[in-house]
């Protein structure tokens, strides 16, 4: 079961490497008096997709705890819950490069994969009990 729970830190610290790349790409010397004043101030399109990028995985983290943890309490298989797990949190890296690429049809399927695990993940540990 680490795996999971390795993957469930991952997908917590991930909204933070989005929040680094919003702050490092605008092009006046981010103001941590002012986050968000400074946010609505940058016109670079890098760092207004990235931000979108660390509130979706922020978003994201959530349901995908939970159904780390519904399906291990549930008693779903290890090697599901980790491979979806791991799925989940690739999804979610690829989802960030497309966000700040701006490939948007990409970034939707690997929203939608994502969503995807975490619907399984859920949906398993329902039909466990």
């Amino acid at each position: 079961m680490s795996t999971a729970y390795w993957c469930v830190l991952a997908a917590a610290f991930l909204p933070y490497v989005w929040t680094v790349i919003a702050k490092r790409a605008g092009g006046r010397r981010y103001d941590n008096r002012d986050p968000r004043g400074w946010l609505a101030r940058q016109d670079s399109p890098v760092t207004i997709r990235a931000n979108g990028s660390q509130l979706n995985a922020f978003e994201a983290f959530a349901p995908f705890a939970a159904g780390v943890l519904m399906a291990q309490l549930a008693g779903v298989a290890v090697g599901t819950i980790n491979t979806l797990a791991l799925a989940f949190v690739a999804f979610r890296i690829l989802h960030g490069i497309f966000y700040l690429t701006g490939w948007h049809y990409l970034r939707s399927a690997t929203w939608a994969a994502g969503y995807a695990c975490v619907v399984i993940l859920i949906v398993n540990a329902a039909r466990a009990i």
